[in-house]
């Protein structure tokens, strides 16, 4: 099937470089030795179909088995597929990232290596970003997975971050998706968090779809997941949450939690002055007055932490030149200019 017939574009509709790869490929590869032939086979053979130029870039992410020997050998029978090695495992998150810094597709579907992901999938993706939308992700409806250690962790990690992000995915966890170059290369990975980038590009501004994607069984190599990544996603979440809500203005939160803190040591004393007077209850009886001091002191460190932040924050954005917004459009207004007079501002 032509990807034109698709009524999708083409490089040379696009106007763009025809060099230069319309889709980006990237695959984090750890152990899989059995699955990569195959793998290379089967996007090569759907990739192929579409009219357009792309990129297939596997990232080693300290593999112990034959995986980068393997990567090599394909590398150099085909120009379009690269490869980079990682001198030990950092994880998928680090992986994915390294892959996104070399990418130079105008979109960029990353996905998984255990050929549980369908490369066929790709085509409906980019069908969905021509139709203008930023993020694309896959939704494994039909999981073939163990229910208590894969599925029923992942169903209730998904509703818990779809309510806390507010991005509402049915499935976070997939890594079969698509997304615009300018959206994700403005995403800064760190820890555990590729899971999170649609919530993070919708941060910024992002449009973000979903849609089912057929999802096979393993049949080679071993599962890197299970039940101990719970915690850790819930942890990142946490992290989500104060980088969406607070990371430009964190004396809201500090300062917020300070006051009530304080609030709290305040309501303390005064309940113990109250039994002092009313019950002639001796104050260094009272273990109120302990709770007061614990309080107040706590509450004051809280408010100090916040101004500490918003002194990081400040020094954060002013001393890289780093905005707190970013631009979807410019109309005839040049960036350089922009720059210009930012710097003229700075200088004044």
């Amino acid at each position: 099937m032509e990807f034109a017939a698709q009524g999708l574009a083409t490089t040379e509709a696009l106007g763009v470089d025809i060099e230069r790869p319309y889709l980006s490929i990237i695959i984090p590869v750890y152990n899989e030795e059995e699955n990569l032939e195959s793998l290379q086979s089967r996007l090569c053979e759907s990739l192929d179909q579409m009219s357009i130029n792309y990129e297939i870039i596997y990232v080693d992410d300290g593999s112990r088995d034959r995986s980068f020997s393997i990567l090599s050998r394909l590398a150099a029978a085909d120009r379009r597929l690269k490869v980079i090695k990682f001198r030990k495992n950092y994880g998928q998150t680090a992986a994915m990232a390294a892959g996104i810094d070399v990418s130079r597709g105008e979109i960029i579907v990353p996905l998984d290596a255990d050929l549980q992901n369908d490369p066929r999938d790709i085509p409906r993706l980019l069908e969905k970003i021509n139709e203008g939308y930023d993020v694309v992700s896959g939704w494994r409806k039909d999981r073939h997975d163990t229910f208590i250690t894969r599925k029923l962790p992942s169903m209730l990690a998904n509703r818990l971050i779809s309510s806390v992000t507010g991005v509402a995915l049915h499935d976070y966890g997939c890594s079969l998706k698509a997304y615009r170059a300018e959206i994700i290369k403005d995403v800064r990975l760190y820890g555990e968090m590729h899971r999170f980038i649609p919530a993070f590009s919708a941060l910024e501004g992002a449009s973000v779809t979903e849609i089912a994607v057929t999802h096979h069984p393993r049949v080679a190599g071993k599962s890197k997941y299970g039940l101990s990544r719970t915690i850790k996603v819930f942890l990142d979440l946490m992290v989500v949450k104060f980088l969406g809500d607070y990371a430009k203005r964190p004396i809201h939160i500090f300062g917020s939690l300070g006051l009530l803190m304080c609030f709290g040591g305040i309501l303390s004393g005064l309940v113990t002055l109250y039994q002092k007077f009313e019950s002639n209850t001796y104050v260094h009886r009272n273990p109120l007055i302990l709770l007061a001091v614990f309080l107040f002191m706590l509450g004051v460190q809280l408010v100090m932490m916040g101004l500490l932040a918003e002194l990081g924050i400040r020094t954060y954005h002013e001393s890289q030149g780093k905005k707190i917004y970013t631009v979807a459009r410019r109309i005839n207004i040049d960036s350089g200019e922009e720059d210009k007079n930012h710097k003229d501002t700075k200088s004044k």
